[in-house]
Parts: C-alpha cells; sequence; structure tokens
C-alpha cells in the first residue's frame, strides 16, 4: 500500500467493477472466443480471434469503443452483434457459478457496510452485466446504488460519477478503482482516489493521479481506519 497523502474519512466509497471487485477474466475470456466462433459462424467476421490482451486492455472503456480497438476492421453490424453476444455469452457464464470476485472483496465490503459506509458501483459496463454480478455474488444488499453507463447512458465515467453524486446527495467519497477512468472520475468530481493495483489489465502509468495505491483489496479497511474525520 502505497500512501501519498492524508485521507479524510468518506460517507461512501464508489466501485468500479472490473479489474476492482470482479475478476473480469473470469467470465470475459471463455466468452471472449466463444463470441468470435459465432461471429465467424454467422459471417459477420472472418479473420481470427484478435489476443486476449487487446480485450483486457481495453477494459474501462465504453463498450462500443472497445469494439474499435479489438476489431478495428470489423463492421458495424459484426460490433453491435458483438455487443450482444458479449452480454448473453457473460451472463450465461455468471449463471454457470464458476466466476471470481477478488480475494476478500465480499468481506471487506460487509464490514464497511457494518460500519455505516454508503457503497455504490459506477461503471462503464453494462447495466444486466452489473447486476448480474452482484446478484451471483450476493452483493445486493450491501450497495446503497449501481450506476452504469448502460443504465445510465453518460458517455465518460467523469458524468457517471458526477450524475450519482447528484442524484444519491453525497458529499464525500473515495473512489476506487483500476483504470485512468477511475483516477480522471474521481479527480474531477474532486473526490479521492484509490488506485487498485493488482489486477494489472492496463499500462503502469494507468494510476497516476492517484492518492492512495492499494495491492490487495482489504487494504481498504485499514485506510478506512487511518484516515481522519
Amino acid at each position: 500500500m502505497n500512501s501519498s497523502s492524508k485521507l479524510t474519512r468518506p460517507e461512501a466509497m464508489i466501485f468500479d467493477m472490473d479489474g476492482t471487485l470482479f475478476q473480469t477474466e473470469s467470465v470475459l475470456l471463455p466468452a471472449y472466443h466463444k463470441l468470435f466462433d459465432t461471429l465467424r459462424s454467422e459471417g459477420l467476421y472472418t479473420s481470427p480471434t484478435p489476443p486476449e490482451e487487446r480485450m483486457l486492455g481495453s477494459l474501462g472503456m465504453l463498450l462500443e469503443d472497445i469494439w474499435k480497438v479489438v476489431m478495428p476492421d470489423g463492421s458495424p453490424e459484426a460490433h453491435n452483434r458483438a455487443n450482444e453476444l458479449l452480454l448473453q455469452l457473460e451472463l450465461e457464464g455468471l449463471a454457470g457459478g464458476e466466476t471470481l470476485l477478488y480475494p476478500e472483496v465480499k468481506e471487506t465490503l460487509e464490514t464497511l457496510h457494518r460500519q455505516g459506509v454508503k457503497l455504490y458501483v459506477a461503471s462503464n459496463g453494462l447495466e444486466h452485466y452489473i447486476s448480474g454480478i452482484v446478484d451471483t455474488h450476493e452483493l445486493s444488499t450491501l450497495f446503497s446504488g449501481l450506476y452504469s453507463a448502460g443504465k445510465n447512458g453518460t458517455l465518460t465515467k467523469v458524468d457517471l460519477v458526477k450524475l450519482l453524486l447528484e442524484q444519491e446527495q453525497v458529499k464525500s467519497a473515495w473512489m476506487v478503482g483500476d483504470r485512468s477512468s477511475d483516477v480522471e472520475a474521481g479527480q474531477k468530481n474532486g473526490l479521492s482516489v484509490i488506485g487498485c493495483a493488482y489486477a494489472g489489465f492496463g499500462n503502469h502509468d494507468e494510476l497516476k493521479g492517484s492518492d492512495v495505491l492499494i495491492s490487495s483489496f482489504s487494504d481498504l479497511l485499514k485506510l478506512y481506519e487511518k484516515s481522519g474525520s
């Protein structure tokens, strides 16, 4: 855990989902390969499946932007079908019961909830994907709200977090995430940023500007206990 500033104790914490709470690759990679097999079988894509690293490196983007990076040679029809297939296949994967949260996520969230911290999700993912993860891993009673680009129609994580703060009337919060979009969302909304350095999907500059870097999710409890009022 690397701290660069004194944190003020927040009334709320706002979490990214992929790479922060949820081990995305546990559902994404099987779905990813099935998706491209289906696209090829339907005649919508003829090239080999792009490298997994290209998809993992795009996490945190809006879905429409992800396909521009992952298959820039794909047609608009292929991109639209990929949107449909990814959600369908990921929900099937979640229903299969083999997906994973990061270590100590549930226990840490439960402790923070008991201590009176309001917990929220703010993700650039699709609405049913986010709610599917929360339901599958029995987290629904812990969160005061789930905000997603798919549900709320926001174009950036900055706008999504701004909307959350306004609608929930949150006055102080920590933004917790693993991508540069999370750092930007926290900074531009006047929040302290906790950078999650354990997922490893992005490059080493992803979390530049975070107030604190944590190497395990449970470090949040130590930060909260040490934070000033």
